[in-house]
């Protein structure tokens, strides 16, 4: 009965005062609602975004005005944060993050991309390409597939990356494959296979994370080192290995990939918007980097780099036998046999196109 009596007052009250009463306080959780939900609504969507790509390289402030683009394009929808120069790790360490979700996207060289999907090494076999137009050629007809069998592991491609073409940078001088042998060659940690391939051919592989790279040259750990121009003017590392073979091993290819989790934070319209901005970034970038190669190799000869150029025929035949080998036993280790089967398809076309004709028989 207690109980009762003390709900009584409560209960005789009338409902129009009882409204009365609240009515304030609705009105002003209504407008704290009308602050607030701007607030939540306009929170940026965050890209952590890793690369070994040093902040202040040439690949470094392209990537950053790139992302700063992202965020004009999206009205600060969409918000980078670069984590440059290997500060998150080498490009598998940098993959295995954004699978944890730790990042959510990394502009990646091939090596990183082949963590995703083994396709990709059909862009490391050494000596498979010969100019960067047959290069180009390939790589838009093998496109559509290397997107779709990123997205069927779970990354989103925003753009290709091209650090332009490797050369071999030693301690001494290196005119063929043999010289090559005796000298202890830095190869990517990460693929017990891929070491073994080289030791069962003949070579000395010293597996590194790329950021040990430097020290590993200082010490003599390692006496060659395939590196782009560009990057080893950039890292300094001509300093240690002075001469170069003007031989092309590969082009450097990489990539900007994001995770899909990632992706789909970003709404349809940003995401059109920010693939467009990033292609043509991308488009622009490829068309220097010709010219990019050449101005690294010359500054460096002024420092005191020596290029060795291949002249004699009989050695020129030893690198052309050294490419097929390395062709058929890449192609069948260490890429799907249908991926190498489009690129030599691919290559092959684009050769055929562009041979020129000999001249008309004498009558």
């Amino acid at each position: 009965m207690r109980s009762t009596r003390r709900l009584e007052p409560i209960m005789r009250t009338p409902r129009r005062s009882i409204f009365l009463r609240i009515l304030p306080a609705l009105a002003g959780v209504g407008l704290l609602l009308g602050v607030v939900a701007p607030i939540f609504a306009q929170r940026p969507t965050i890209v952590k975004l890793a690369t070994l790509v040093p902040e202040r390289s040439v690949w470094g402030v392209l990537l950053r005005d790139l992302t700063e683009e992202w965020k004009k394009i999206t009205d600060g929808r969409v918000v980078a944060r670069i984590y440059p120069g290997g500060v998150a790790g080498d490009d598998p360490d940098i993959v295995r993050k954004m699978r944890i979700g730790q990042l959510q996207a990394a502009t990646i060289t091939v090596t990183g991309l082949a963590e995703i999907d083994d396709a990709f090494n059909v862009f490391s076999i050494p000596l498979f390409y010969e100019s960067y137009d047959e290069y180009f050629y390939v790589l838009d007809s093998l496109e559509p597939v290397l997107r779709q069998r990123l997205e069927a592991k779970g990354f989103v491609l925003l753009h290709w990356g091209h650090g332009g073409w490797v050369h071999l940078f030693a301690t001494e001088p290196v005119n063929t494959i043999d010289d090559l042998r005796r000298l202890k060659l830095f190869v990517w940690a990460g693929s017990d296979r891929l070491v073994m391939w080289w030791k069962d051919n003949g070579f000395r592989p010293v597996p590194l994370a790329l950021t040990d790279a430097l020290p590993a040259m200082q010490t003599g750990m390692i006496e060659a080192v395939p590196s782009t121009p560009l990057a080893a003017l950039s890292l300094q590392w001509y300093r240690q290995t002075p001469y170069m073979l003007d031989l092309g091993i590969a082009p450097l290819v990489g990539a900007t990939v994001i995770t899909k989790r990632g992706w789909s934070k970003i709404s349809p319209e940003d995401q059109e918007r920010i693939l467009a901005a990033s292609k043509h970034a991308a488009e622009s970038f490829a068309k220097e980097i010709p010219a990019q190669d050449a101005s690294a190799i010359a500054e460096m000869q002024k420092r005191g780099l020596t290029v060795n150029v291949v002249t004699d025929p009989a050695i020129q035949r030893g690198w052309d036998e050294a490419s097929e080998s390395f062709a058929a036993h890449f192609s069948d280790a260490f890429m799907p046999p249908e991926v190498y089967a489009m690129a030599r398809r691919a290559r092959d076309d684009f050769r055929a196109r562009n041979t020129a004709p000999g001249p008309e028989p004498d009558n």
